[in-house]
């Protein structure tokens, strides 16, 4: 009797592939500035840059536009959203209230390999200080790690919603070395409170952090005008 045949999982379709890679690369082009707000997002055009066809692309421009990253502009097409001003105070408004719980969760939950991991991650920061892609790499793992410490899959979906809107708001704040400086002294404030299993300080240090991201946001964004609507 011949032995059953094993079920096999088909593998994902190649344009499913490229629409997953065109969906990554413009998401990395919108962090790093290269991809501004306001900027049109031709198909053609970007199948030929990323060297796959149009379709991928247009997956790709319906999961940004999905994400809330994209709008379509009468008579002119796909477009990289534009946030005004209240936008961004709300927004990091939002990121002090949820990064904030995810502290306080942390302080309850956090196991002390994860807390001696976010230690490393910030003393690697502290070395990074010149290095802005490291620097804003390693900030990112920071937050990422607390959260994911944090043990409450809702704050994350939520936390993970917001930070793909900011990224409409290009270079990370950590390009500048005095920031970077700031922010290994406040992490290490929240790493304090996380030995100490003291949630409401936590949450406290972390909002103060974020608040401080915000007013090197706010300053960072002085050279360019932002409507308010």
């Amino acid at each position: 009797m011949a032995a059953p045949r094993a079920n096999k999982i088909a593998a994902p379709a190649p344009e499913a592939l490229q629409g997953k890679t065109a969906y990554q690369r413009l998401l990395d082009e919108i962090a790093s500035g290269a991809l501004l707000p306001g900027t049109r997002l031709r198909e053609v055009e970007l199948a030929n840059r990323l060297g796959i066809s149009r379709t991928p692309v247009r997956d790709a421009i319906r999961q940004l536009e999905a994400d809330g990253l994209v709008v379509h502009v009468p008579r002119v097409g796909a477009t990289i959203r534009t946030l005004d001003y209240a936008e961004v105070m709300e927004l990091y408004e939002m990121r002090a209230v949820l990064e904030g719980t995810a502290a306080r969760l942390a302080a309850r939950a956090a196991s002390d390999v994860e807390i001696a991991e976010l230690e490393a991650l910030n003393e690697e920061l502290r070395a990074a200080e010149r290095d802005g892609l490291r620097s804003y790499a390693l900030n990112k793992q920071f937050h990422r790690t607390l959260l994911d410490a944090a043990r409450n899959r809702y704050l994350t979906r939520s936390v993970n919603s917001l930070e793909k809107t900011l990224l409409i708001l290009g270079r990370s704040t950590l390009s500048e070395s005095d920031r970077v400086r700031e922010a290994v002294a406040e992490h290490a404030e929240v790493l304090d409170a996380l030995r100490a299993r003291d949630a409401a300080k936590a949450e406290e240090v972390m909002r103060r952090h974020i608040e401080a991201a915000h007013r090197a946001r706010l300053r960072q964004l002085r050279t360019v005008v932002l409507p308010h609507g």
